[in-house]
């Protein structure tokens, strides 16, 4: 029987380094509960006016909760990350920080936009006089082990073993899988969001989290983060996805359709021209990651439906 463990908001950590000591110790399988702050550190409140942004201190930027140490957790694993909860507050805030997106030279002026945030009704209201209102899809944009790499990373970029992936299809009842480079894989997660569109910017929010976490020894295939998800738009139909992430949003591309290729090979012995096709087909390419330029994540979905062969990609 697994056990049910709990973060608070006092363990976190800013920088993605396997030196910082474990929070706690799980064994495979067990749940963890996080409490988290939302990605500006508790530096924006519901009061805050567009000025708080011009005292922001960067250095305290996307902060994550951890790390977790999982018992058996090797290299060459995988870390099955199953999201069973979240939790936003009733508040949340989108801001427009000068130096930072996908339009910045253009939009030099600082902007910021407090939501409110109707949990009941599941919406919030970008325009009530407009009747535009935004469908509540929460989701933590920050999940990921450590590197195997020494040395202190930014928690900003995303990165092969996780991180900020901002992917809005990990919310309740996906799965993601990362690859495990360190003994104990010291899994952590953060960055709180409502809603986002894909590749753009959330509106951010503290919240409760709650993740099962389970050591794989049976994907040597997971190189980037993979997922399984249920997509909304798309007739709650299951899809799985791979991910590449690169500097170059060309290489980023070419990496996520060749894992998915990958998948289909290993898992399904399909042959690897035919895999390449299907992907042609019936892949599903999308920016899940593109305003910490220059840092992309790209994903490639395929309906689970589609997923056929001799094992199960769920087993």
């Amino acid at each position: 029987m697994s056990s049910i463990h709990s973060v608070n908001r006092s363990h976190t950590h800013l920088a993605w380094d396997n030196s910082i000591p474990p929070v706690i110790r799980i064994e495979s399988g067990d749940t963890v509960s996080f409490s988290c702050l939302d990605a500006s550190n508790g530096q924006i409140t519901k009061e805050s006016t567009v000025a708080t942004l011009s005292s922001l201190v960067f250095g305290q930027l996307d902060q994550v909760s951890g790390p977790v140490y999982v018992n058996g957790a090797l290299p060459g694993d995988t870390l099955q990350v199953d999201v069973i909860s979240v939790e936003t507050a009733d508040w949340g805030w989108t801001g427009l920080i000068p130096g930072f997106g996908l339009l910045s030279d253009e939009f030099p002026e600082p902007a910021l936009k407090i939501w409110a945030l109707d949990k009941e009704a599941g919406f919030a209201w970008f325009d009530k006089e407009r009747g535009i209102k935004i469908p509540l899809r929460p989701f933590p944009g920050e999940m990921g082990v450590a590197p195997g790499k020494n040395g202190a990373f930014s928690t900003i970029p995303p990165y092969n073993t996780g991180g900020n992936l901002d992917t809005r299809q990990l919310g309740v009842g996906s799965t993601l899988y990362l690859p495990i480079e360190v003994e104990g894989a010291l899994f952590s997660i953060g960055d709180g969001h409502a809603a986002q569109g894909d590749g753009g910017t959330a509106i951010e929010t503290p919240m409760e989290v709650t993740v099962r976490l389970t050591v794989r020894k049976d994907r040597p295939f997971t190189k980037t983060p993979h997922f399984h998800t249920v997509r909304p738009n798309v007739n709650n139909e299951e899809h799985y996805g791979t991910t590449g992430i690169d500097s170059d949003i060309r290489e980023a591309t070419r990496s996520a359709v060749r894992n998915m290729i990958n998948v289909l090979e290993a898992e399904f012995q399909m042959d690897r021209v035919a895999a390449y096709m299907l992907c042609s087909v019936a892949g599903d390419l999308r920016m899940h990651e593109v305003v910490d330029m220059p840092n992309y994540v790209i994903g490639m979905m395929l309906p689970q439906s589609l997923l056929r062969g001799p094992t199960s990609i769920n087993a």
